[in-house]
């Protein structure tokens, strides 16, 4: 073993020259294809899987050039013959690796869902900051950072809430029972307009929906920014301006009326003691 051993260093060193190659290569193989993407209009993602295939590309090239140098009898056929041999054992113990990598691919490939997008996943909520074959990054608007596997995102619902620059809002108002309907309309679909960060170019509906138990509930909804600080501050501009215009015509916002029923404690606790 000794003998064996001493014989195949210079191989090992060969194969370990090889390797080292193929890691410079590789890096500079992903700045050649990085310089050719930049000039394209291709989306980050689509930027991110091709530098990844051509660096994997070009490690399973130096790899196998390695083992063909400290193994000489090894080949690409034997390799094949081995892969059909293992294929089930391997995809049994890689199951979840080969199916976050598929899905990666498939979320990198498809148009939606790109960097930058705000996306909505189950109780995930926040923007896109990375897609990688395995996993993608979801930064969370109050700071956390969601790591989730490629499969979750691809086989589960995700709404993408900045898939237009506009999306619509909206929020429920009601008014007591003893106002018009129409001037009320007409309050607040003039207070909705007033906000700047409303969109000029969509109507503004006003739509009548409910009889609540102490008042009529509209249903105001109203255009604006689908991203950036507009996404937050148009809901809480329209709301206060509702709630002033409404204020300012004497329009009073009930609030419902709440009944307590309370049990008559003092005889129950006398007709225990009697009891004892």
């Amino acid at each position: 073993m000794a003998e064996s051993l001493v014989a195949s260093l210079p191989a090992m060193v060969i194969a370990l020259i090889i390797i080292g190659i193929t890691w410079a290569v590789a890096k500079g193989a992903s700045r050649i294809s990085a310089r050719i993407i930049g000039k394209t209009e291709l989306r980050p993602s689509l930027r991110n899987l091709v530098d990844t295939l051509v660096r994997l590309g070009v490690w399973l090239g130096g790899a196998m050039i390695a083992a063909i140098v400290v193994f000489p009898d090894f080949s690409p056929t034997s390799l094949i013959a081995g892969l059909g041999i293992g294929a089930v054992a391997i995809g049994f113990a890689f199951q979840d690796f080969f199916e976050n990598f598929l899905a990666g691919v498939m979320i990198m490939l498809r148009d939606k869902m790109q960097i930058g997008d705000v996306i909505k996943s189950g109780d995930i909520h926040g923007k896109v900051e990375f897609i990688s074959l395995r996993e993608s990054h979801i930064r969370a608007f109050s700071g956390e950072l969601h790591v989730l596997p490629n499969s979750m995102l691809f086989k589960d619902p995700v709404e993408v809430v900045t898939d237009l620059e506009e999306r619509r809002f909206e929020v429920v108002i009601g008014v007591s029972y003893d106002t018009d309907l129409d001037d009320a309309d007409a309050v607040i679909r003039k207070a909705v307009g007033s906000v700047d960060l409303v969109s000029k170019d969509k109507d503004i509906q006003v739509l009548a929906d409910t009889f609540n138990s102490s008042s009529v509930d509209f249903v105001v909804r109203w255009w604006a920014a689908s991203s950036g600080p507009d996404a937050v501050m148009n809901r809480d501009q329209v709301v206060r301006a509702i709630k002033r215009g409404l204020d300012e015509a004497g329009i009073e916002i009930p609030f419902p009326y709440i009944t307590h029923t309370f049990k008559e404690s003092v005889p129950m606790a006398e007709g225990i003691r009697e009891a004892a």
